[in-house]
C-alpha cells in the first residue's frame, strides 16, 4: 500500500511512477478533512447492510470497468486491500492526528497514484449509490472536456472529473477549495444522468446534518468571488 505523506510532513509527498491506462481512472475518496477540520473518516465508516460505506462505494466504481484507486486511512486498509490491488490503496495519516491530510492533499496523492490515466474522477468515499454508467459516462466527456460532473435533474453532484490535462494542477492540491477552483478556472460540462445516486443522500436528504449536505457541493461549488460554473454547450 502506498504511504505518499511521511508522517512528519504530508506536505512533500512526490507523483509516484506511472501506472499507464488509456482511460480515466476513479478516485474514491476515504480520506482528508477540511478547513474547520471535518474529515471524511466519519462518513465512511456508517454501515450499510454490515459493511462500512466506503466499501460499499468502492464496488460501485469497480463495476463500471475503470481502473479504480482508493484513498483511505489506516483503518480502513484491510478492508479496502481484498477488493483493490495493493498499489492502488494510498494509505494516509489516521484521523486526528497531525498528518491527516486535508482533501486537497487526498485528491493530489490518488492522482499521483495514477500520474499516466487520461483523467480522474473524483468519487467521494460515501457515494454507495452511484451507478456504474454514471462513472463511464462521465469518463467519457473527458476525452472532449477538462472538466465534466455528473447531474441529476438540474443538480450537480459527483463524480466530477477533470482530463489528464490538468494534472500538475492537481498534483499541487491543497486546502479544501483546491479542487473547486479548478472547476471554476476551466470550462465544465454537465453530464445528466437519470441516477439520484449522484446526490449526497438521495432518499432523506433533508435529514443529513449540515455539514454533510455542503461536504456534497464542496468540490463544485466555485470558489468565494468566483461567478457559478459555465456549463460547457
Amino acid at each position: 500500500m502506498r504511504h505518499p505523506f511521511p508522517s512528519s510532513n504530508p506536505i512533500t509527498a512526490m507523483p509516484l511512477p506511472a501506472v499507464q491506462t488509456s482511460r480515466p481512472a476513479v478516485l474514491v475518496v476515504g480520506a482528508g478533512r477540511n478547513s474547520r477540520g471535518q474529515g471524511a473518516a466519519g462518513v465512511v465508516a456508517e454501515m450499510r447492510e454490515g459493511e462500512p460505506v466506503l466499501v460499499h462505494t468502492i464496488r460501485r466504481a469497480l463495476a463500471s470497468g475503470l481502473p479504480v484507486v482508493v484513498v483511505t486511512t489506516g483503518a480502513f486498509a484491510v478492508a479496502v486491500g481484498k477488493l483493490v490491488a495493493t498499489r492502488d490503496v494510498v494509505v494516509l495519516g489516521p484521523a486526528g492526528s497531525p498528518a491527516q491530510a486535508d482533501l486537497g492533499e487526498a485528491v493530489a496523492a490518488g492522482v499521483s497514484a495514477r500520474t499516466g490515466a487520461a483523467g480522474w474522477l473524483v468519487l467521494p468515499g460515501d457515494m454507495p449509490r452511484v451507478q456504474p454508467d454514471t462513472l463511464r459516462r462521465v469518463a467519457a466527456e473527458l476525452a472532449r472536456h477538462p472538466v465534466a460532473y455528473a447531474q441529476f435533474r438540474g443538480r450537480r453532484g459527483h463524480p466530477i472529473g477533470f482530463g489528464a490535462e490538468l494534472f500538475s494542477d492537481l498534483v499541487r492540491l491543497r486546502g479544501d477549495d483546491g479542487a473547486r477552483r479548478l472547476v471554476a478556472r476551466y470550462p465544465a460540462q454537465a453530464v445528466d444522468v437519470d441516477d439520484p445516486g449522484v446526490l449526497p443522500n438521495p432518499e432523506s436528504e433533508e435529514n443529513l446534518p449540515g455539514w454533510r449536505r455542503a461536504r456534497a457541493d464542496r468540490v463544485l461549488a466555485p470558489p468565494r468571488g468566483a461567478s457559478e460554473v459555465p456549463a460547457a454547450k
